[in-house]
């Protein structure tokens, strides 16, 4: 009797085993997003723009590469990222929202207080990044924060 349960045992624990095991191995054998073209380095990565391989068929070395489409989706190319190759993280970079020397819009708000002018940028700059302006009624330089709206924060709240 006792043979017989500790048998019993057995198989239901390599059973639980191999069920908590398959979702590992399948994330193991995931798709990694690779280029179905060049895309040159400057070009907007498009859903379109990736085909999906294994992860060990695109391996090309050491560093650390994209494992998901939806990381580098809508972001630049940096690199020239080449079909059926990995795409490194270095590859690619936010959208540049703000451009050297373009007007952009400066806003200071802090409690009721909303004050806006125009200044130049000094600087490239993704959203979130700090990026110098000077500003175009004072001339002073000043740093802010680049919006999703393309414009840039300074001061305040």
């Amino acid at each position: 009797m006792r043979k017989r349960r500790c048998g019993f045992i057995l198989a239901a624990a390599i059973a639980l085993l191999s069920v908590r095991c398959a979702p590992i191995a399948l994330a193991q054998e995931a798709g990694a997003p690779t280029p179905k073209s060049v895309i040159y380095p400057g070009d907007v990565i498009r859903d379109d723009m990736l085909a999906d391989r294994p992860q060990d068929a695109v391996r090309d070395g050491g560093g650390p590469f994209v494992e998901d489409r939806s990381l580098i989706v809508g972001k630049v190319a940096r690199l020239t990222l080449l079909p059926g190759h990995a795409i490194p993280f270095a590859g690619v970079s936010n959208r540049k929202v703000v451009a050297n020397g373009a007007e952009v819009r400066l806003v200071y708000a802090e409690g009721g207080l909303l004050i806006m002018t125009t200044g130049a940028a000094l600087q490239d700059g993704s959203i979130g990044d700090v990026v110098r302006v000077r500003n175009s009624d004072s001339g002073v330089t000043v740093s802010g924060a680049v919006q999703p709206d393309g414009s840039v924060k300074v001061g305040g709240g």
